[in-house]
C-alpha cells in the first residue's frame, strides 16, 4: 500500500499507471555510490532518474534509501546494488479469499483471485454472515502499450496482521467456516513505490571490456543447470537467468550462434544480440519453418520441443484453445511436426512417426514410433496424430527432405541469422527507443477469458524479476530486483519494472524468467542477489553470460 494511506488503501488497491508515452532522457540524480575499500576504485555511478509522465509509479525518482555500492567486476564490467524504499507500518498480512468462477459457484472450491463485483460481493456477504469483517477492494491494471488502464477486478479480504503466522492461523479459521483463499503481503499487492526493493544492475562498457556476452545451457537443451555452474564452466565475469523453461528446457524462440534451436511463440517480445553484445535491439518476432518433400511442402509446428505441448501458446496450425501468445499456459496439438536438433539431446519417445536426416537432410531411417537419438550433424522430424501419416508418406530413405527456415521481426522483415546472432525470446518488452512500451496483451501476459487470477499475480503483483537492456551510451544492462521477501524485497509488477528500466537509463529492454529463477553471479562474489525459492538458486533452461 502506499505510504501513509493505510486507510485509503484498504477501501481499493489501486495501481499506478504507467503510460506508453515519450519520456525525456535520463539525467544522473546526485547521489553518490559508495565503493567498498577492497575493491579497486571505480567512477560514482549516480541513481539515473528521467521525466516521466504525471501519475507514474516512481514519479521520476528512485525512492533510494541508502547510496547506492558500485564494485568493478572486470574492466569495463561494473556491478551496483541499490536499496530503494523501506518497510513501514503500512505494511501487514491479510488473508486473501478466493472467489468462485461464477455467481453461484461453491464457495469451499474456488479459485480464483479476483472476479466480477457483483461475485465479490456475495462472497463477501456470505464471509460476514459467518462472523468475520470482510474488505472488497478494486484491482486496477496500469496503461500498457497496447491496453488502457482499467479495472481489472475485484478481490476480498480479511483482517490486518503483523506476521505471516498470524495471518495463517485467520485462513485457517476461515477455510474452517468453508471459504478458500490464502494470505497475501499487502507490500507485494504492486501498489507501493515505498516499498523495499534490492536491485542489482550489472553493465558492461565495451569501450573498455574487451569480451562478449552471449548464451548458454549445459549439455544439452533438454536438461537444466544452476547458473553459478555453468558460469564457472565458462569461466564467465558474470551471468544472470535468461529464458524461462518447461519440459526441463527452454520456452520461445531461441537463437544461438545464428542457428535456430528453439520455438517462436508467434509475435511475442525478443531482444536480438549480436557482435558480442555490442548491439542490442528489442522487437517482436516470428518464426516459419518448413519441409520440403519433392514438390510437396508442410509447415514444422515447433522446434526442439515436446510434440503436442505449445507452452506459452502462440504456435501454428490449429493449436487450442488459442494460437495467440498466453503467457504460462500449455495450448495443445494433436497433429504436429517437430524439427530436433543435436543440441536437444535424444528426442522424446512415443506414439507417432520420425525421419532420421544426416546433415545433408538425406534421410536414413524412417520409424512407426518415436525416441531416436539425433544424428551429429543431422536432425530428427518427429510427427504425432495426423501428422505423422503425412511424414510415413513423404518421407522415403535415401532422399532428401529440405528444411527452410524465416525469421521475421515486427516490420515483417526477414532477420539474418549470422554466426554472430543470438535471438532469446522472452518478455515482456519493457522499454523500445528510449520510451516505456510494454505490449502486455500481445505479449500474453494479459490472460484471455474471465478468470485474471494469472494476470493479477504474474502482471500487476509484486514479484521477482529479472531483466535485459542497453542504454544510450551503449553499455550492456543486465538487472535483478529480488522479490517475495517481506520486509527485504518485495519485487515489482511489469508496468513499474518497465519504469525502472527507464529510470535506470535503459533505452531498449526486456523482461527475462523471474520469480524463483532471477538469479545473478559475478565471478568473484558469487551470487549476488536473493533467489526467492528456500531452496536458493534454480537450476535453469539457459542462460546469459559475461565472457572475458
Amino acid at each position: 500500500m502506499h505510504r501513509n494511506t493505510l486507510s485509503a488503501v484498504a477501501a481499493a488497491v489501486t495501481l499506478l499507471a504507467v503510460s506508453a508515452a515519450p519520456a525525456t532522457a535520463a539525467t544522473p540524480a546526485a547521489t553518490p555510490a559508495a565503493t567498498p575499500a577492497a575493491a579497486p576504485a571505480a567512477a560514482p555511478v549516480a541513481a539515473p532518474v528521467a521525466a516521466s509522465p504525471s501519475g507514474s509509479f516512481f514519479g521520476g525518482k528512485l525512492p533510494l534509501s541508502a547510496p547506492a555500492v558500485t564494485t568493478t567486476v572486470a574492466p569495463g564490467v561494473t556491478l551496483t546494488s541499490m536499496s530503494l524504499g523501506a518497510k513501514d507500518a503500512g505494511d501487514y498480512w491479510t488473508v486473501h479469499v478466493y472467489l468462485p468462477a461464477t455467481i453461484d459457484g461453491p464457495l469451499n472450491t474456488a479459485g480464483t483471485a479476483l472476479g466480477a463485483r457483483e461475485i465479490a460481493d456475495r462472497v463477501a456477504a456470505a464471509v460476514r454472515e459467518k462472523g468475520f469483517e470482510p474488505r472488497v477492494e478494486e484491482v486496477t491494471t496500469a496503461a500498457f502499450a497496447d491496453r488502457p488502464a482499467g479495472t481489472l477486478g475485484w478481490i476480498v479480504r480479511v483482517g490486518r496482521y503483523a506476521t505471516s503466522a498470524e495471518a495463517a492461523t485467520a485462513l485457517s479459521a476461515i477455510r474452517a467456516a468453508g471459504f478458500a483463499g490464502g494470505t497475501r503481503y499487502t507490500a507485494q499487492d504492486g501498489t507501493d513505490p515505498g516499498a523495499p526493493q534490492k536491485v542489482h544492475l550489472l553493465r558492461v562498457d565495451f569501450r573498455q571490456f574487451r569480451g562478449t556476452v552471449g548464451t548458454d545451457f549445459g549439455a544439452a537443451l533438454n536438461g537444466t543447470e544452476k547458473l553459478t555452474d555453468l558460469a564457472a564452466a565458462a569461466g564467465a565475469v558474470a551471468g544472470i537467468n535468461a529464458q524461462w523453461f518447461y519440459n526441463s528446457a527452454p520456452g520461445g524462440m531461441y537463437v544461438k550462434d545464428g542457428k535456430l534451436i528453439g520455438s517462436a511463440t508467434q509475435g511475442r517480445a525478443g531482444i536480438k544480440i549480436t557482435r558480442g553484445g555490442r548491439a542490442v535491439d528489442v522487437d517482436t518476432y516470428t518464426a516459419r519453418v518448413t519441409l520440403r518433400a519433392g514438390r510437396d511442402s508442410v509447415e514444422i509446428d515447433g522446434v526442439n520441443r515436446v510434440p503436442g505441448e505449445i507452452w506459452n501458446c502462440g504456435g501454428v496450425g490449429g493449436d487450442l484453445p488459442t494460437e495467440k501468445p498466453q503467457h504460462d499456459l500449455k495450448c495443445t496439438d494433436a497433429s504436429e511436426l517437430v524439427l530436433f536438433t543435436p543440441e536437444w539431446g535424444t528426442p522424446p519417445a512415443g506414439a507417432g512417426a520420425e525421419a532420421v536426416l544426416d546433415a545433408r537432410g538425406t534421410v536414413t531411417a524412417v520409424n512407426a514410433s518415436r525416441g531416436t537419438a539425433v544424428p551429429a550433424g543431422g536432425s530428427v522430424v518427429q510427427a504425432i496424430g495426423d501428422s505423422a501419416a503425412w511424414l510415413l508418406e513423404h518421407a522415403k530413405a535415401g532422399e532428401r527432405l529440405r528444411v527452410s527456415e524465416r525469421i521475421e521481426d515486427g516490420r515483417g522483415r526477414r532477420v539474418a541469422l549470422t554466426p554472430d546472432t543470438t535471438i532469446l525470446q522472452v518478455g515482456p518488452s519493457l522499454v523500445r527507443d528510449g520510451r516505456v512500451s510494454v505490449n502486455a496483451a500481445a505479449d500474453g501476459v494479459i490472460r484471455e477469458g474471465t478468470d485474471q487470477t494469472f494476470t493479477y499475480n504474474w502482471t500487476v503483483r509484486a514479484n521477482p524479476r529479472s531483466m535485459i537492456g542497453t542504454d544510450s551510451r551503449g553499455r550492456l544492462m543486465l538487472v535483478v530486483v529480488d522479490g517475495r521477501q517481506d520486509g527485504y524485497s518485495e519485487g515489482l509488477g511489469v508496468a513499474q519494472t518497465a519504469e525502472l528500466m527507464k529510470l535506470l537509463g535503459a533505452r531498449e529492454a526486456m523482461n527475462l524468467d523471474g520469480g524463483g529463477s532471477s538469479v545473478m553471479v559475478t565471478s568473484g562474489g558469487g551470487i549476488v542477489n536473493r533467489p526467492s525459492d528456500a531452496a536458493g538458486q534454480r537450476s535453469l533452461g539457459n542462460v546469459i553470460l559475461v565472457r572475458p
